[in-house]
């Protein structure tokens, strides 16, 4: 049989959309023409493919005319992933595998000049992917990816180390080797339920900072976000990189969804598993870097963020058009990125923590030493922010400079556990009321839930008139309230609660 077809996946966004690898053989001068919007590195297939079957002891028809189409022919098609369905369909096409018995599998897995499999990048996308669509298949892939698909539910899954091993299990019927056991290469992976086992830096290395420390609490029981404003050495990138610890335990969906999106990114790893990730992109990075992009659309730091925390060190220092780009996401929870001729989704519910200083220099309102910034210079550089931006952001925080004394002769803070303990209970006890966070409450469900107490009402309708507030500023500030009163116990959202959720509003302004 000249003409063999073979199933394998595209991934678009988090989306594994089928790709079937048609090969027709047929006389003629001999030629490798590869067809169907397929990018570089999918051309530089026919070498590698090749020199695979060749160095492999197999045999590769030079004497023919050889087509390969990626059908559908206007989705595109990059990496290497799609070179061991062309191997094998090359293969089908000479009769060297029998055809007929490739038929409810799927393959992914890029070659190495000698045969071995290499890993692909996104197997736990397109495995997670098919799981959503109830698309029952059987996945062929190098053993580097198969452990990270197999950790879907009832997955599927084949690990090969070598494009002999996945010949043996496919030869025709009657061939020498066609009923023998596939070779030690070849084998299934069970679904692996691993289970959660974090490991995060622990709070209590923070000395002094209870201020900061009670709004890192404030936004992990929440989900607000938060922004760190302080001179340099205070500790803010020392809060903020043992910010995740404080949050609840991943759920099973909510790690799958966030190794689903590294593993596309091509930074899952195994041990990472069910560790809420923080990305901590440098103040250089460019607006796609954040956010995605490219062509096909990439994950960009936000949704590697995914269901973990977005740390932003020297937020000011960011281009402009970088940071205003977050503002859809901080209220969506996702990004849409756009092309012109395709368009991917991808989740973005990250929390924010960002940190900056009051001024060019550093040390303006510090007590340890004097800013020498002028007013103008001041102005110009948190004018760097704009007021949309910092108006989503739910907590604005000083952090003063811990002085040496309390840095050495302290005792350690509070352990990550306790707090997280706390965070937990609150969040649950939101979760229980609304179904949400309390930071992802809107419109007639935050009236609903908030349990305003009159007095409490009256306090900030005064307060917000006076400093001149917007309508989402005040909503974030009755949310931030709520998650006060969540972990104080309380039904209502009293005005002590109220109070304390208006001074985290007010840090960047004081600098100002």
């Amino acid at each position: 049989m000249s003409l063999s077809l073979v199933q394998s996946r595209a991934l678009l966004g988090l989306e594994a959309a089928a790709v079937t690898v048609e090969v027709h053989l047929a006389n003629g001068l001999p030629s490798f023409t590869l067809v169907g919007l397929a990018d570089v590195e999918v051309k530089e297939a026919r070498e590698r493919v090749r020199s695979a079957i060749q160095n492999s002891g197999l045999e590769f028809p030079n004497n023919k005319r050889i087509t390969v189409n990626l059908a559908p022919a206007d989705l595109p098609k990059d990496s290497g992933r799609f070179d061991l369905p062309i191997a094998l369909g090359i293969l089908a096409a000479s009769g060297q595998i029998d055809a007929g018995r490739l038929a409810g599998y799927e393959f992914a897995g890029e070659l190495s000049l000698s045969g071995e499999l290499r890993a692909v990048r996104g197997a736990l996308a397109m495995s997670l992917a098919l799981h959503a669509s109830h698309v029952v298949t059987q996945l062929v892939l190098p053993a580097a990816s198969a452990e990270e698909a197999a950790l879907i539910p009832d997955a599927q899954v084949y690990r090969a180390h070598h494009l002999l091993d996945v010949v043996q299990h496919f030869l025709p019927a009657g061939t020498q080797a066609a009923g023998a056991e596939p070779g030690p290469g070849w084998s299934r992976v069970a679904s692996d339920v691993r289970p959660m086992q974090t490991s995060y830096p622990d709070m209590a290395d923070v000395k002094g900072q209870l201020g900061a420390k009670r709004a890192l609490e404030i936004a992990a029981a929440g989900g607000h976000s938060l922004l760190l404003i302080g001179p340099p050495g205070a500790g803010k990138s020392m809060l903020a990189q043992r910010f995740a610890g404080l949050l609840p335990a991943m759920t099973t969906e909510e790690a799958l969804q966030s190794a689903a999106v590294a593993s596309l990114g091509g930074r899952f790893s195994l041990d990472q598993w069910a560790q809420r990730p923080t990305c901590h992109p440098h103040h250089s990075a460019s607006a796609v870097a954040l956010v995605g992009g490219g062509s096909p659309p990439r994950p960009g730091e936000i949704s590697l963020a995914h269901n973990g925390v977005l740390f932003l060190d020297e937020l000011p220092e960011f281009p402009r058009a970088a940071l205003e780009a977050l503002r859809e996401p901080l209220e969506t929870g996702r990004i849409t990125i756009s092309r012109a001729a395709r368009r991917a989704d991808f989740p973005a519910r990250f929390q924010l923590i960002a940190a900056m200083n009051p001024c060019p220099c550093g040390y303006l309102g510090a007590a340890q030493k004097a800013c020498r910034c002028t007013p103008d210079q001041v102005a110009r550089y948190q004018g760097r922010l704009s007021g949309p931006l910092v108006d989503r952001i739910d907590l604005h925080v000083e952090v003063p400079a811990v002085n040496t004394t309390e840095l050495m002769d302290a005792p350690p803070g509070e352990p990550t556990a306790a707090i997280q303990a706390r965070c937990a209970a609150a969040r649950a006890r939101a979760i229980e009321r609304q179904g949400v966070a309390n930071q992802a409450l809107q419109g007639q469900a935050l009236d609903q839930h908030l349990l305003l107490d009159d007095s409490a009402a009256k306090f900030l309708n005064v307060a917000a008139a006076r400093l001149g507030w917007s309508a989402r500023s005040t909503h974030r500030a009755l949310k931030v309230a709520r998650t006060i009163a969540d972990l104080a116990g309380a039904e209502r959202t009293q005005v002590t609660h109220v109070a304390e959720a208006m001074q985290y509003r007010r840090a960047l302004k004081a600098a100002m």
